[in-house]
Parts: C-alpha cells; structure tokens; sequence
C-alpha cells in the first residue's frame, strides 16, 4: 500500500504556533506565506515525526513558547504517529491499536522524500548513481563506461601514434631513381669481371684475326716468290709446284678461316661497363636512397597499422556505447526521456545544470518515488521560483503519478491551500496553553490537546 498523510497538526515546533492540515491525496498542497511565517517548520515537523530523531531541527522548540513541541500525525494506513511531551517522546500506533516504533515508519518513509535537497544538491555523479542503483544495473553499466573509457583512451593513444608515424613517414626523404633493393659491391663486381674477361677474350679473338691476316699476307708473299723461283729453278719445279700446290692449299684454308674469322668478330659486342663503373662509383649514394626508401615505406606501413588498430578500436567503442544505451534504454525508468550519460543524469537531453527548476524537481520527485514505492507523498521547499503555469503543470503530473506534495511557497495567492501567519494558519490567533487565557484556534486544531 502507498502511503500519504491524511492529517497532521504541529505546535510549538520552530516558528509553528499551531497548524492543522489535511493534504491532498495526489498532487500539490501548498503551503503559503511570507518569509518567516513558519512554512518551512511545517515541512520540518513532518519529518521530525516520520523521519526521527536524526531528522530533529537544532532548535525544536518554539521561541517563548512554554509549552513543548507536539506533533500528530494520521496516515492513510491507519498508523498514527505521535511526538509530545518534554522529550518529544515518540508514539507510533498501527491500525490494530499495537505500539510500534521507528522502525515500522522507516518501512515505508523514504528520507529522501523527507529531505529532496539532499538528492537535488547533490553532485551528478551520486544522482546518477543513485538512479542506476535504483534500476539494478549499476554495476553492468560501470563496466560498460569503464571499456568505454579504456577503449577510448586506447583508441586516442593509437590515433596519436599513428598521426606521428605518417606525419614521421612523409617528412622522410625518397628518391625515385634508386632501385628497391640496395646494391651489392660483390656481385657488382663480379659482373665488372665477367664483363671484363669477356672483352679481353673478345681482344684475343681480334688479334688472333690479325694473326692470321698477317700470315696471310706472308703466304701470298711467299707464293709471288715461289713463281719467281718456279722461273729461275726449273730444276726444282716439281718441288716448286708441291710447294706452291701446297701453299696454294694453305691460302685457300687460310682464307676460308679468315672469312668465318672476320663474320665472327662482326658479331661481337663489348659489355659496356660504363654504367657499371658509375654504379661502382656510387654504390654508397644508391644504397643511402635505396635504405632511406625502405624506411619511408616501413613507415608509412606502420603508420597504415596504426590507423587500422584505431578503426578497430573505433568499431568496439561504438559498440560498446550501443551496448550501453540499450542497457539503459531497455531499464524501466521513472520518466520518459530520463536517462544516464558519462556518469550524469540527462532529461529531454539535458544535464542537471541545464534542466529548469520545474524539470530538476520533477526528475527528483520521481526518483526519489521509486527508489521507495511505498511512500506516497513528498516534502517540498521553496516552490516560489516555478510561475503559476508551471506549478499547475507541476500538480497535474503528481496527480497524474498518485503522488502527494506538501510543499512551501512564499506567496498568499490562490494557489496556496493554506496561508500561514506568524506560525498560524491565516486569521487566526493564537495564546499559550499555560497562560489559560481564551482565544480564538484553528478550526480544525486546539493547542495542547494532544
């Protein structure tokens, strides 16, 4: 059952000389007056008697009063509650006619609804806690927002990484001209040898072709000189002709050789060793730019790894924002639209701070609500800053929740249920029970009757 007030009468307590009221089961009931009129000490009466002694003002008793403070209170469960006497003594009464104590009303009294200053003053992250407490998920959302936030720092780390790696890998030096890979002296070397043994095998043949354009030529010689003889020596002729026949032999061997001679040294071609002595000259040259383009491109890749880890980081803190959202969203919230963003309460989209005064009490009169369902009713100070409109609209979603307000105002208008004055209820007087003296009472509350 959803407890509420039915009826409370307060004396001597604060600035209260003697205040009867009967609040409305749901919505607003508004205490008015001016500064210093008591309203306030009707509020801190109600939770005196609910809430304890822990809930007792410094000052309890009113200034010049001789009589002590007394409060009474009627629940709409039947539980009565008392305070009187010199030591405000404490009487709880359950329908049955039994005694109880403190420990029945903090069954179903929520200390917030007796003190809401206490959840709206404090900081964002104890709201939000307060309300993640209250929807069981506490726990599970922290883990959520603490990966949220190690992913996020992992992921800024990596992304600053990266951008010095690319910015590092552009600042290096390339050069388009030198080839992948760096240069070996040894097997440049071994080419320049190759390519040298080749030609001076090459130079061999040539010369080995004017050798025999030389023996040639001695042959031919040789032959003019045989005819000559063949003229004088007849005697020798037989001899002179095997010879020239001989030699005749010989030049036509000689020439054939000398043809596939001179066909074959058309054919050869010199290695040009020209860029490879260049290449020899500049071989540490080549493999500086060869080695600084291997670091810009082992640079470049890393920075390519960087940006990658923080793409895949990107992706598992977005899914794990989407994880927490759907956490929250899918808690049974007591608003609409109320929810808990990095350690804070947002309403509508906004933050507390940002929130007007309607919408801050509004979300803390719901909170507080469910954190004990029991508790039907709620103490509210200080309404003055909300305009007429926004009280009205204020009334109607308490109504509408089924949930009562007793609340002050600095104001006499027509929005007050009651108007207090100088501690009394709006015309009326007021003499202490000690001095015995008749004066007109409150209709619904004669000082000291209880």
């Amino acid at each position: 059952m959803t407890v509420k007030i039915n009826t409370l009468q307060v004396e001597n307590v604060k600035r209260v000389k003697a205040v009867t009221l009967s609040p409305s089961p749901a919505g607003l009931t508004v205490i008015g007056g001016v500064n210093g009129a008591g309203k306030t000490s009707v509020l801190d009466a109600i939770a005196w008697g609910l809430g304890g002694d822990r809930r007792k003002p410094g000052n309890a008793a009113r200034d010049g009063s001789m009589a002590p403070p007394a409060i009474h209170l009627e629940l709409n469960n039947g539980i009565t509650v008392e305070r009187k006497g010199k030591n405000s003594s404490l009487t709880v009464k359950d329908p049955t006619g039994k005694r109880a104590g403190q420990k029945l009303l903090d069954e179903f009294v929520s200390q917030f609804a007796l003190d809401l200053p206490r959840f709206m003053t404090a900081n964002d992250a104890d709201k939000a806690r307060t309300l993640l407490q209250l929807l069981g998920i506490e726990a599970e959302l922290q883990a959520l927002e603490d990966q949220e936030t190690r992913l996020y720092n992992e992921r800024h780390a990596l992304g600053q990484i990266a951008d010095r790696k690319k910015k590092h890998a552009e600042e290096l030096p390339y050069h388009a001209d030198a080839p992948e890979e760096p240069l070996s002296g040894s097997a440049m070397t071994k080419k320049m040898q190759d390519a040298l043994q080749k030609n001076a095998e090459n130079d061999r043949l040539r010369a080995s072709v004017e050798d025999i354009r030389r023996e040639m030529h001695d042959v031919e010689r040789q032959a003019l000189s045989a005819d000559k003889e063949i003229q004088r020596l007849k005697a020798e002729l037989e001899r002179a002709q095997k010879t020239l026949q001989d030699l005749r032999s010989r030049e036509v061997e000689y020439s054939d050789t000398l043809q596939r001679a001179v066909l074959a040294s058309k054919e050869l071609v010199d290695e040009d060793t020209t860029e490879l002595e260049k290449q020899l000259e500049e071989i540490d040259a080549i493999n500086t730019k060869v080695r600084a383009n291997l670091a810009k491109s082992q640079a470049m890749d890393e920075a390519q790894e960087y940006t990658e880890q923080y793409m895949g980081l990107t992706e598992q803190l977005a899914a794990t924002r989407k994880q927490r959202l759907a956490l929250i969203e899918g808690a049974d919230l007591p608003l609409p639209e109320l929810t808990v963003q990095n350690s804070a309460l947002l309403y509508r989209g906004q933050p507390w701070d940002c929130m007007s005064g309607a919408e801050q009490l509004q979300v803390a009169v719901a909170i507080v609500r469910r954190l004990n369902p029991d508790c039907g009713f709620v103490l509210i100070d200080k309404l003055e800053a909300m305009d007429s409109d926004t009280l009205a609209s204020f009334g109607e979603w308490l109504t509408g929740e089924g949930l009562q307000a007793i609340a002050t105002r600095v104001s006499t208008g027509d929005e007050c249920s009651i108007v207090i004055e100088d501690g009394l209820p709006q015309g009326q007087a007021y003499v202490d029970v000690t001095t015995g003296v008749p004066a007109p009472r409150p209709k619904q509350f004669t000082p000291g009757q209880f």
